[in-house]
């Protein structure tokens, strides 16, 4: 058998492409005069917000994309309304705060055509206490504590459309579900790609309930499952063409590898900062979501178009 090659792609539309990301360093920020940044009255007794929830993730998002302290934000954000001309108050730092622990972050998610096909991963990000170099060097305080954050993806547009951030101490597998939950029931998944860390009985479970194929790579000495469910089954099917196949063309023949692309993603989510500035749980859940909101900015810009060579 002939030693495999690499596969090598070529990038068709390379000059968008390089105009998308030239236009994500741009710094022209835009305020849309109709949006609604003071929200009409609720009807309810008790004091009325100042500010819309469109106004605080506003002012959140330009912390997270330049990494202010709120009150730096807040300066920023006068700064703006008053060059461009608009006589808009700017909510203190106190309220970004406060609004922060219970804000409802909107997504942006363009959707794209035909079934999704939703790519799953989950990685750690640094919450609290210094860094590994510094603790070892100036002797600062060891315990550190971390989130976890997990997302799924669109294969075809590359946006984050399901995002859920937990403890250190919550593994992978129990949050496919609830990444599944946030799939709207309209919405047709064609396949679930995830890492070995995801194939348990739930999770095969939840992507059968969704009529969804599952592109999980089997443990290793798997053995097949008694078939009760239409997960269990889709899974044994996995094994035995793991053990026909090999793992190694198993993984090509599945498009296993195809995962690597939300890898790339939680590597963009801590360039935006590989730590988190909020010390509570609620405005570390929120501060993330809106780095995602954030990369789906970006990603809508537009991404490059590869065709297989040779």
């Amino acid at each position: 058998m002939s030693s495999w090659a690499p596969t090598k792609y070529k990038t068709t539309n390379w000059s968008a492409y390089n105009d998308s990301l030239k236009r994500r360093g741009s710094l022209s920020i835009w305020f849309d005069p109709e949006m609604i940044w003071v929200p009409p009255p609720s009807g309810k007794r008790g004091r009325q917000q100042s500010f819309s929830d469109a106004a605080i993730q506003a002012c959140l998002t330009l912390k997270v994309l330049f990494g202010m302290p709120l009150r730096q934000t807040t300066g920023f954000v006068q700064s703006l309304l008053r060059l461009i001309g608009l006589d808009w108050s700017v909510p203190n730092f106190s309220t970004l705060c406060r609004r922060q622990k219970t804000l409802n972050v909107s997504l942006p998610y363009r959707g794209g055509t035909g079934p999704l096909n939703l790519l799953i991963d989950s990685t750690g990000i640094k919450a609290k206490g210094e860094g590994e170099w510094n603790a070892r060097k100036h002797g600062g305080p060891k315990r550190r504590i971390w989130r976890k954050i997990h997302i799924g993806i669109d294969e075809e547009t590359l946006e984050v459309c399901a995002v859920e951030v937990t403890t250190s101490n919550v593994g992978d597998a129990p949050m496919l579900p609830e990444l599944l939950g946030q799939i709207p029931l309209n919405q047709d998944i064609g396949s679930v790609t995830a890492d070995g860390a995801y194939d348990t009985r739930k999770c095969h479970d939840a992507i059968a309930a969704r009529d969804a194929h599952a592109v999980i790579p089997p443990r290793k000495n798997a053995k097949p499952w008694k078939p009760t469910s239409a997960g269990a089954i889709a899974r044994n099917e996995a094994v035995n063409a793991s053990r026909y196949l090999g793992s190694t063309i198993w993984r090509r023949w599945s498009g296993y590898h195809r995962r690597s692309r939300v890898e790339t993603k939680m590597n963009c989510i801590k360039l935006l900062g590989q730590s988190l500035m909020a010390s509570d749980f609620d405005r570390q859940v929120a501060e993330i979501q809106v780095r995602v909101a954030v990369l789906n900015r970006y990603t809508a810009l537009g991404i490059p178009v590869t065709e297989h060579v040779g």
